[in-house]
């Protein structure tokens, strides 16, 4: 699995503490920015991450935002990119299971470290369940093929 994450100044303490966590369990993964705690526009990160998968070139991908919200709303408008902003181990679970989430977003001012760190261990270990889940994300799949069409 190749993973991107990327954060902006709110969410940058945790992001290092994720690339840590993920580095240690020899997970493949990228930075996707940013460098430093100087503020920075989530649009620009989630922009920048989200076409990545978009595009395939990442499996999936971490944002991490001040509350999470903005994050979320900037990556889930690119095709193909399922972002699920997950608080707790059930909607991270959840959100892979029924949603086939490949963009995992945090609130980085709302989680703690370990609370943050189980929420990406059970969003990496969930699988997709298919079955008529299958069916609703062919529907969402449909809806941003019929939107890029009419653009």
């Amino acid at each position: 699995m190749k993973l991107i994450i990327g954060s902006d100044h709110a969410g940058f303490e945790l992001k290092e503490y994720l690339l840590k966590v993920l580095r240690a369990r020899n997970i493949e993964v990228v930075d996707g920015g940013v460098a430093d705690e100087t503020p920075a526009d989530y649009p620009d990160i989630g922009q920048a991450v989200a076409e990545k998968i978009s595009r395939g070139e990442f499996d999936r991908g971490i944002l991490i935002c001040g509350t999470g919200i903005g994050m979320s709303i900037v990556a889930n408008r690119f095709p193909g990119v399922r972002a699920a902003l997950c608080h707790d181990l059930y909607t991270a679970r959840l959100s892979r299971e029924h949603n086939d989430a490949n963009l995992l977003v945090l609130g980085g001012r709302l989680l703690g470290k370990g609370l943050a760190k189980e929420i990406l261990q059970v969003w990496l270990a969930s699988e997709f369940q298919g079955g008529h889940h299958q069916r609703r994300i062919a529907k969402i799949n449909s809806l941003d093929q019929k939107i890029s069409q009419e653009k």
